[in-house]
């Protein structure tokens, strides 16, 4: 197979040296080449800057100006081949203005053989090809840099971000812990004075407990978002019917939308839609979405929440005119701690995870959320999108535990916790309902507390001093005469490890502090009919 030629081109107004240079590249066996022939300094000029050649052969003297101009301007347009200066003299003056000029090499004519021509041809070549290597290798060198010069700006103008991000979201939840907490302690202040009234009172305990429940969803929210960040949310799927779930989520914010005078309309299609879900978490959802309505409407506003089946997904609506959204913070309404600008009165207050927890919740669902808006003024619109299934949700508790949580009867419970306020708090309440209660503060004292009592329920607390609630409740489990034993977990950890280590533990139900009341009622319910019926497979709630 034929050896590639190497294309040269020769710059030489002689007709008898271009001869020569012919006659000397073809006494070269080893290297084929091509040699192209210009007989002036600006036909050279205008080939050399094509780059179509391999080599380019340039004589000293081309009509009134010299190779050195050539070389020299044939660089300033771009030819990047290797050049080889061709002189009748042996001028060391020359020589070292070629090798200046950026010449591959330098050679007397007539002095010149083939072999001598072979290898300067080679030289630079390989010489020129190093370069190329080399400069390639400089040029990526230099783009990776610049890349990596980029990237770390981006990185750092990202890290600055988050920093402001974290700033005003710590701002953010300092003010939002302090509103509810203020009422709070002046509260307690007025309800020791001997002078305050029944009405008083009464009042100072709804505001009270409108502000725990303002703090537990503070603190819920922060937890919620901390388990989607590190994917340790469990998701607790059963077929439900989605009016129910929206019906909760409407008195979960009825308080806020009568307060802020607004006018909500409903409308639920008149077929039942069933999803399979984890309700508690779907509630979250709207209850999440309304409240964001609320929030970002002038007083006496009007929020629309609409649910419309079509085929096998069904759109719920969640509108306002309100405030609207601004076009650059819309793409980015769903990220976390994004909120609009309000000013130091932050009348609206939240911590800007809210609808990101939506958009979290509905994703793990098998659904999707977006948000429109028509700008500033125009008010705003959440659509989710919800897979349907053909199928009813089981009844969730039969007549007779109906029955039970209507009508409760006595039940020895043991509390079993070592906060003395805490501890307190809930015998009081229990003592109130009727029931019969003995308290302890750490596991040992539980485990006699329990031979002893025999208690129907224990409420139990997992971070004891020494002895933990999950070994307290293992024991519980292996005594005799415990068989129709409720146990319950009463503690600040409630992230799905917990939950698990509680169920493998043995509690039946496990309740996040501070404890809903309505809750701990639908627990000692249950635990009523599991003492009357002991075959009977009843249970609270999820642990």
């Amino acid at each position: 197979m034929e050896a590639q030629r190497i294309q040269i081109l020769l710059v030489e107004d002689d007709k008898d040296d271009y001869i020569l240079t012919r006659d000397l590249l073809a006494e070269i066996p080893r290297t084929p080449c091509h040699l192209e022939w210009v007989k002036s300094y600006a036909a050279g000029l205008a080939a050399m800057a094509q780059n179509q050649h391999v080599l380019y052969l340039v004589d000293y003297r081309l009509d009134r100006r010299t190779g050195l101009d050539l070389l020299r301007e044939a660089r300033e347009h771009g030819c990047r081949g290797p050049i080889i200066l061709l002189t009748g003299q042996g001028e060391r003056e020359v020589d070292l203005e070629a090798m200046k000029a950026g010449a591959a090499d330098y050679l007397i004519k007539g002095r010149t053989d083939a072999s001598g021509l072979e290898r300067s041809i080679r030289y630079a070549i390989e010489r020129h090809q190093d370069r190329e290597a080399l400069r390639q290798a400089y040029d990526e060198m230099e783009k990776r840099v610049q890349e990596r010069t980029v990237a770390l700006r981006e990185a750092n103008d990202a890290l600055q971000q988050a920093n402001r991000s974290k700033d005003e979201f710590l701002a953010m939840l300092a003010h939002e812990l302090r509103n509810p907490l203020a009422p709070i302690r002046t509260g307690l202040h007025v309800l020791r004075m001997p002078n305050a009234t029944r009405a008083s009172i009464d009042r100072i305990m709804h505001v009270m407990e409108q502000q725990v429940h303002h703090l537990t969803r503070l603190v819920d929210d922060l937890l919620d978002v901390s388990r989607i960040t590190r994917g340790k949310i469990e998701l607790r799927k059963e077929i439900i019917d989605l009016a129910t779930v929206l019906c909760h989520a409407v008195e979960t914010v009825r308080p806020l939308v009568d307060a802020h005078r607004h006018r909500l309309t409903i409308s639920l299609p008149e077929e039942p839609v069933h999803l399979e879900a984890d309700p508690t978490r779907l509630e979250q959802v709207f209850s999440n979405l309304l409240t964001n309505a609320v929030k970002y409407t002038e007083q006496g506003g009007h929020i629309e929440l609409s649910c419309q089946r079509e085929g096998h997904v069904v759109t719920v609506r969640v509108r306002d005119n309100g405030m609207g959204i601004a076009p650059d913070l819309l793409p980015r309404v769903f990220d976390m701690f994004t909120q609009s600008e309000r000013g130091l009165a932050r009348s609206q207050g939240g911590l800007g995870i809210g609808l990101t927890l939506v958009r979290s919740l509905v994703q793990m669902q098998g659904g999707s959320v977006t948000a429109h808006s028509d700008g500033p003024g125009q008010g705003s619109e959440f659509v989710v999108r919800l897979p349907v299934v053909d199928q009813a949700p089981d009844q969730p508790l039969d007549d007779a535990a109906k029955q039970a949580q209507a009508s409760p009867r006595q039940l020895r419970v043991l509390v079993v916790e070592d906060t003395e306020a805490a501890a307190e708090m809930l015998v009081t309440l229990l003592k109130i309902w009727g029931h019969d209660v003995r308290f302890v503060y750490d596991g040992p004292a539980a485990l006699v507390a329990a031979r002893t009592f025999q208690p129907d329920v224990v409420l139990l607390d997992i971070g004891l001093p020494g002895m933990n609630g999950y070994d307290v409740a293992r024991q519980l489990r292996h005594q005799a005469g415990h068989s129709r034993l409720m146990i319950a977990a009463v503690t600040g950890y409630g992230q799905e490890e917990d939950r698990r280590r509680s169920r493998e533990a043995g509690f039946d139900e496990h309740m996040v502090k501070p404890i809903n009341p309505a809750a701990l009622e639908q627990l000692l319910a249950a635990a009523e009919l599991l003492k009357e019926k002991p075959t009977a497979s009843v249970t609270a709630g999820r642990a």
